[in-house]
């Protein structure tokens, strides 16, 4: 079994047992079939199968069908450990098994276990954890999740504020306003603190600042 591979074949169901047959293979009762290809390295077997598992009590047993598969360090597995762990109320476990994958850079386990922190009195430390990636969108937008559960709007805000003005005209057209097309995703990011905070104002205010201009 090799990450590679299962990551090929799980983004484009390529050579592989796509989602929709194997719920219908367990909707018609062949769950022993389910299993057979889950130990053969059909991962949405396998997914489906554990948490068939787990619902029904059999948590090991569910925990040994995606062993396999998080010992290749593919991600998804071990978000699907991760995720069966919580809603077994085995948090620490989840964020313990999810922490070296979002350290090692990988975005969306570094989201994942962001969320994973927040939901569980650990939003203080998931923000830290974002604050220095505020320049990509995908990550900025946890942030300000995340922001909203730890009570940090006012840190994410001054992030996002900091972000738009070190904008720079988007063309060499002196008279021109407008501002690159990067930081545009901020400003609606900021936006949505203030009106969260019931600042409709200033939230409206920032919603009509200038974006992006296009250049001839």
């Amino acid at each position: 079994m090799d990450a590679a591979d299962l990551d090929y074949r799980a983004r484009t169901l390529t050579g592989c047992i796509p989602p929709p047959l194997v719920a219908r293979l367990l909707e018609l009762g062949h769950e022993r079939e389910v299993e057979l290809q889950a130990s053969r390295g059909e991962w949405f077997c396998a997914l489906e199968w554990a948490r068939l598992l787990g619902h029904r009590g059999q948590r090991e047993q569910a925990l040994e069908v995606l062993a396999p598969y998080v010992a290749t360090n593919w991600w998804p597995a071990a978000q699907a450990r991760a995720e069966l762990l919580e809603g077994w109320g085995r948090a620490e476990e989840a964020i313990a098994l999810s922490r070296p994958y979002a350290e090692a850079g990988d975005r969306l386990a570094l989201v994942f276990f962001a969320r994973l922190l927040a939901r569980h009195g650990r939003g203080g430390e998931a923000f830290m954890l974002l604050r220095s990636e505020i320049q990509d969108w995908f990550l900025a937008e946890c942030l300000v999740d995340v922001a909203e559960a730890a009570g940090m709007d006012e840190e994410a805000a001054a992030l996002l504020e900091a972000r738009v003005e070190a904008a720079v005209p988007a063309c060499d057209d002196p008279d021109c306003n407008n501002l690159r097309m990067e930081p545009s995703h901020a400003i609606g990011l900021l936006a949505t603190i203030r009106e969260r905070q019931g600042r409709i104002e200033e939230a409206i205010a920032q919603r009509r600042r200038p974006v992006a201009c296009r250049t001839p």
